[in-house]
């Protein structure tokens, strides 16, 4: 079993909200928009990391993480990616191949939108965290927890951090 704490669009920012969430998890995903190294040197210094770069993320950042991270976690397939879309408004770079290469579970972010829906078509779980950082227009910093287990992916909460003045 692994315990997965997902986040996205930190912008850069890390504090110890965040990070006394990483210290429960057995790794970290960071779905784009990381903003700064220093918030992966402080993710990692805890925990593994598995990311990907986000639009606002530098030529340094996009040599360190892939646009489109896929694996296998236990026995879940997973597909991580900043720009996506979800269920029903797939993003044209991504409609085709996740269509034939199904993953089990889709993760993206960007839209500071936190949502996790089932896409009974093609039989998979879409999440995005929503934003754990403060820039953008989301009111409330977010993420979520869960846990994979074989095939299966349980206990996911939503972590809400504090609202942005």
């Amino acid at each position: 079993m692994k315990k997965i704490l997902l986040l996205s669009d930190t912008h850069g920012y890390i504090d110890d909200q965040i990070l006394k969430f990483v210290k429960k998890a057995d790794e970290v995903w960071h779905v784009g928009d990381i903003g700064s190294f220093e918030v992966v040197d402080a993710l990692k210094k805890l925990k593994p990391l598995r990311a990907v770069y986000g639009n606002i993320d530098d030529g340094v950042m996009r040599a360190e993480f892939p646009l489109d991270n896929k694996f296998i976690i236990e026995k879940v397939t997973v597909w991580m990616t900043h720009i996506g879309g979800y269920p029903n408004n797939y993003n044209p770079r991504v409609k085709e191949e996740i269509a034939t290469n199904t993953p089990k579970l889709f993760i993206t972010g960007h839209s500071h939108i936190l949502k996790v829906m089932f896409d009974k078509k093609l039989n998979l779980l879409h999440m995005n965290p929503g934003a754990a950082g403060k820039y953008g227009f989301h009111t409330v910093r977010t993420m979520l927890r869960f846990e994979i287990h074989e095939d299966t992916i349980t206990n996911l909460e939503i972590i809400e951090l504090e609202k942005r003045a």
